[in-house]
């Protein structure tokens, strides 16, 4: 490459942004940043607007909005703030690749936006294709825009998947550590609290996708990505435990061989090879898995009665339409109210099934009906919330 490649990222000041700026810091002579984008924290995105110097940084809290822009009045950096300023700032002619690293549905817009600007996509926000899979898949058959995975499971399905026929896919094997509790006996989750779910053992990640962790609903919207990703069915996607997080996934192909794809549990190299795409080129000075690391490597299968989430996941595959938008728009109200201490832990399960049975349902859905689906989901499932928080 003698040209440097422009990249936007979405989601800067957490976990994969932090991450993602690391690796874009350790080759300045191949990447440069030209828009920062964070939710709510300011301090940190001035301080990281300082050091990698982009065109533009946007708060996506307009509370925030006059705080970072008076910060950053010395800088020359155009200081913009809202969704519609996301969206529009991922089309600029300069960026070439977006990571779109913003957690939940709040990733969607920026990235459809990005698909019809034909920008390269790095994509770490699941909920995107959990939401609109169909509305994203088709976009991307009538785009020139390209888009790698950024999750470890879904890196290394890509990468068990280079040179092959997707007709000669068995099946996709989608690992999962288990989470805090997959030891623990099912009678006792209803009195873990969100410090205990937020103690993650392999994965230094943000709360909410700790918890979804802890719940493994996000295993069961990683099956969904994957089934758009990889054009399997649902069903052709088979979730297993692996607690040392070495094995990022397998695929099993129908001549009876499997292919695996081993890594340290560290997301700096899922992020780095999608950056480096479509060659593996980013050397990395990071520790290197050793003989030992895969002296034990353990594998079970999922317990689905004591993480009932994986089957509601799987159920919300099968029937397509909104129903995915409805699980991930409860999902993201009850694991909220769990972090705010409002909830128990296994009200999460019981918030988003209710949710999913009141809900209207829509087989083909618009981008507007996704829109009016999360709003109509989140408003019911907020009305659940209440209606726990003042039991007795």
């Amino acid at each position: 490459m003698t040209n440097k490649r422009n990249i936007a990222v979405l989601g800067s000041t957490g976990s994969i942004g932090k991450q993602t700026l690391d690796i874009i810091t350790e080759y300045p002579d191949l990447f440069e940043v030209g828009l920062l984008v964070a939710r709510s924290s300011a301090d940190l995105l001035i301080a990281q607007a300082r050091l990698m110097r982009p065109r533009m940084v946007i708060i996506a809290d307009e509370q925030y909005y006059e705080y970072v822009s008076d910060a950053l009045q010395d800088t020359g950096i155009e200081v913009a703030t809202g969704s519609a300023a996301i969206a529009q700032a991922v089309t600029a002619p300069e960026i070439d690749t977006v990571v779109t690293a913003m957690v939940g549905y709040s990733g969607l817009e920026s990235t459809i936006a990005a698909i019809n600007a034909g920008k390269c996509i790095a994509l770490a926000n699941k909920e995107t294709l959990v939401v609109a899979g169909e509305l994203i898949d088709g976009l991307l058959m009538d785009s020139s825009s390209v888009l790698y995975p950024v999750d470890s499971e879904h890196g290394a399905f890509y990468q068990c998947l280079v040179g092959e026929r997707h007709e000669d896919i068995d099946k996709l094997w989608l690992t999962a550590s288990g989470g805090p509790f997959r030891t623990l006996p099912k009678e006792q989750l209803v009195n873990v609290t969100a410090a205990d779910a937020l103690k993650h053992p392999n994965w230094s990640m943000g709360a909410k996708i700790t918890i979804d962790s802890a719940t493994m609903m996000n295993k069961g919207f990683e099956m969904i990505e994957a089934r758009w990703l990889f054009g399997v069915m649902p069903d052709d996607i088979e979730i297993m435990v692996h607690p040392q997080s070495i094995v990022h996934s397998m695929v099993a192909f129908k001549d009876g061989s499997v292919k695996a794809q081993l890594g340290l549990p560290d997301m700096h190299l899922p992020i780095r090879y999608a950056l480096g795409l479509p060659d593996r080129r980013l050397a990395s000075e990071c520790r290197k898995m050793t003989l030992e690391d895969m002296a034990t490597l353990t594998f079970e299968r999922p317990d689905f009665d004591k993480f009932p989430l994986l089957g509601t996941a799987y159920s919300a595959a099968r029937k397509g339409g909104t129903a995915p938008c409805v699980m991930n728009a409860a999902n993201e109200i009850a694991v909220a109210s769990f972090l705010q201490n409002r909830i128990r832990f296994t009200d999460i399960y019981n918030i988003i099934e209710k949710t999913m049975e009141q809900a209207p349902f829509i087989e083909h859905p618009t981008y507007d009906d996704y829109v009016a689906s999360n709003a109509d989901a989140r408003a019911r499932a907020e009305e659940i919330v209440n209606r726990l928080e003042n039991r007795d």
